[in-house]
């Protein structure tokens, strides 16, 4: 396990990972209430259902761009076969945006990472490892083989600490009273470069992603009968599938 830490420690100082109603659709919303989102693509319609009591801020932001038509003629500039579909980015190449960044909105308690302890979850090594190296306040990788012996040592004691815990050490902040939803296949999640750097750009996973819960924000599911579309979309690969357009049906009275 600690031989994962340390190749971890190497990899972050080698580089740094930058990653109203519509009338028109509402035949293709499921036949409950609820507020959707049409997405339409090249490759066919992507259905999902919105969650604002996850993520309000979020879902506003979405719903906002969309039926401005920010979204139109975007491609899905970054598809990762057994992962997601990204898209969003008015630049093409996941560093565009509206030109604002907005917070996250995660309740980490109601994701359960209030209750797992870090060390034993290996989705988050690499949070870990960062919040060692800011805890040590760890510069270079000389210096952290000085240390190595000291490195050990706090990597055991933090590992005691909730996921929670080493996340917000990492520089997350989490709110209380969200319905938050995990990165489940089909989930619609916000890109991001860190804490509280959303934008414009989102994506959808094609795959279960527990090692993004408190990472990312969802806030959103795909229909099951849009799977195909998503995976079309996936199989072309990047830059090969664009959005037409977004409509909004709300139905939720």
């Amino acid at each position: 396990m600690l031989r994962r830490f340390i190749t971890i420690f190497s990899l972050l100082f080698g580089f740094m990972v930058v990653a109203p109603s519509c009338k028109g659709k509402a035949a293709s919303v499921p036949d409950r209430k609820g507020l959707f989102a049409v997405i339409t693509t090249d490759k066919g319609d992507l259905v999902v259902e919105l969650y604002p009591e996850a993520a309000p801020k979020t879902v506003d932001n979405f719903v906002t761009l969309a039926n401005k038509g920010f979204y139109n003629g975007i491609i899905f500039h970054r598809v990762i076969p057994q992962f997601m579909a990204q898209t969003g980015d008015p630049q093409g190449n996941g560093t565009g945006g509206p030109g604002y960044k907005f917070e996250d909105e995660i309740d980490a308690t109601a994701l359960g990472l209030d209750k797992i302890k870090a060390g034993e979850a290996s989705y988050y090594e690499r949070q870990l490892v960062q919040a060692v190296i800011k805890k040590l306040n760890i510069q270079d990788q000389a210096t952290f083989d000085r240390r190595r012996a000291e490195v050990e040592q706090e990597i055991e004691k933090m590992g005691n600490q909730s996921v929670k815990e080493i996340l917000e050490l990492s520089g997350y902040h989490y709110q209380t009273g969200l319905k938050s939803v995990p990165g489940k296949r089909g989930a619609l999640g916000m890109a991001n470069s860190g804490p509280d750097t959303n934008g414009s750009q989102f994506f959808i996973n094609q795959v279960d992603t527990p090692h993004l819960n408190g990472l990312h924000t969802f806030f959103g599911q795909l229909e099951e009968s849009s799977y195909p579309v998503l995976d079309t979309i996936i199989n072309s690969g990047n830059g090969q599938s664009k959005i037409k357009e977004i409509e909004i049906v709300d139905k939720r009275q």
